[in-house]
């Protein structure tokens, strides 16, 4: 996770500079935290991209097949008076 809410509140990062004879050596850390629902270990939200799959609905067995006409039903003609 490099961008956007989630970086901000599930990265910990941590960073260290060591002096040695030939020079700095640094360290870079980042922790990602894990969601806790109370609060105490980690943030209390959960990441947004948990995908939560429900189980499916019952289908009615279709017993015969059906045809549908979608086109708009025909103008009537208005009868002529003469």
């Amino acid at each position: 996770i490099h961008s956007g809410n989630p970086a901000r509140e599930f990265i910990t990062t941590a960073v260290r500079h060591v002096d040695l004879r030939q020079g700095v050596l640094g360290i870079k850390v980042k922790i990602m935290l894990d969601s806790d629902p109370t609060g105490r270990n980690g943030p209390k939200q959960t990441l947004p991209d948990i995908v939560t799959i429900l189980e499916p609905k019952d289908e009615t067995p279709i017993l015969e097949p059906t045809a549908q006409d979608f086109r708009p039903a025909p103008a009537a003609a208005e009868p002529v008076e003469a």
